[in-house]
C-alpha cells in the first residue's frame, strides 16, 4: 500500500475520457472529463488500464487491458479485486450482484459457468498472458489471501463458485468474463458490484488508439488532474 495513511487508498485509476479541443490539439495538456458514476464513491488514477472505486462500504479494483485489444469480439475479460472497508461486517457476494453496463448503456449480468464453458475461449485466455496488469493494490487491512471463484475452466481442479465471502482483512481477486452482443465497442463502460448495502460503479474507458496515445503520453497530467478532483476534504 503505497500510503501512509490508513483510510487512504493507493488506487489504480478510474476511467477519464481525455479530450482537447481547437487547433493544435496534439500539443496541448488533456482536460480529464470525469464519468459520473450516479452513486456516491471516490476513485482516482495511477495506470492506463487499471480502474478502482470505493465508498463507505467496498472497494473495487480492476485491470482491463485484454478488454481494450478486444474491441468487436464478443467476451470481454476482466480482472478484478475488492474487499470491505474497515469495520464492514463480513458479506457474502454473490454472482448476480455483479453486472457490466456497456457504452450503449446495456446492462449485462456474468453468464452462467455452462455459458462460459461451451464458447472457445482460448484466444482470449492466451491474450490475457500477455496483456496483463498488476490490481494488487488493497487497503491496508486486506492482507489475507481470497480467490473470487464465479468461474473454473473445464481442465482446472479449482470449483467455480456462487459466491465468495469478503471482509476487510481479505484481499479477493479473481477474473470476469461477459459476453458482450454485438461485440464490444470503445467508449465508457461500468462494473457494477452490488455490496449488501450500497453500490459501487467502476468506471472504464475502452480507448480507440488516438486515446490510448493521448493518455499514455500524458499520463502524469492526467493523474494527477483526478487525485486533485477526488481530493477528501480537509479536516477542520
Amino acid at each position: 500500500m503505497r500510503t501512509k495513511q490508513a483510510w487512504a487508498f493507493a488506487m489504480a485509476a478510474v476511467a477519464a475520457l481525455c479530450t482537447v479541443a481547437g487547433p493544435g490539439a496534439q500539443d496541448q495538456k488533456p482536460v480529464v472529463k470525469l464519468p459520473q458514476p450516479g452513486v456516491p464513491e471516490i476513485a482516482t488514477i495511477e495506470g492506463a488500464f487499471v480502474r478502482a472505486a470505493y465508498n463507505n462500504e467496498g472497494y473495487v479494483i480492476l485491470g482491463y487491458k485484454t478488454a481494450n485489444m478486444s474491441v468487436g469480439d464478443e467476451w470481454m475479460l476482466l480482472e478484478i479485486g475488492t474487499t470491505l472497508r474497515e469495520g464492514v461486517p463480513a458479506y457474502k457476494l454473490k454472482r448476480d450482484a455483479i453486472s457490466l453496463t456497456t457504452a450503449d448503456g446495456a446492462t449485462i449480468p456474468l453468464p452462467t459457468v455452462s455459458e462460459y464453458r461451451d464458447v472457445d475461449l482460448r484466444a482470449l485466455e492466451q491474450r490475457s498472458k500477455v496483456s496483463r496488469d498488476s490490481i494488487n493494490y488493497f487497503p491496508p487491512m486486506a492482507s489475507q489471501a481470497c480467490r473470487i471463484g464465479f468461474f473454473s475452466d473445464v481442465d482446472s481442479r479449482a470449483m467455480a463458485w456462487d459466491e465468495v465471502e469478503v471482509s476487510y482483512t481479505r484481499a479477493c481477486l479473481g477474473r470476469l468474463y461477459f459476453r458482450v452482443p454485438g461485440g464490444i465497442k470503445y467508449g465508457q463502460h461500468w462494473l457494477n458490484v452490488k455490496f449488501e448495502k450500497s453500490l459501487v460503479r467502476t468506471p472504464f474507458r475502452i480507448f480507440t488508439k488516438d486515446e490510448e496515445k493521448l493518455v499514455s503520453k500524458n499520463y502524469g497530467d492526467i493523474r494527477k488532474q483526478v487525485k486533485e478532483a477526488f481530493k477528501p476534504p480537509k479536516k477542520k
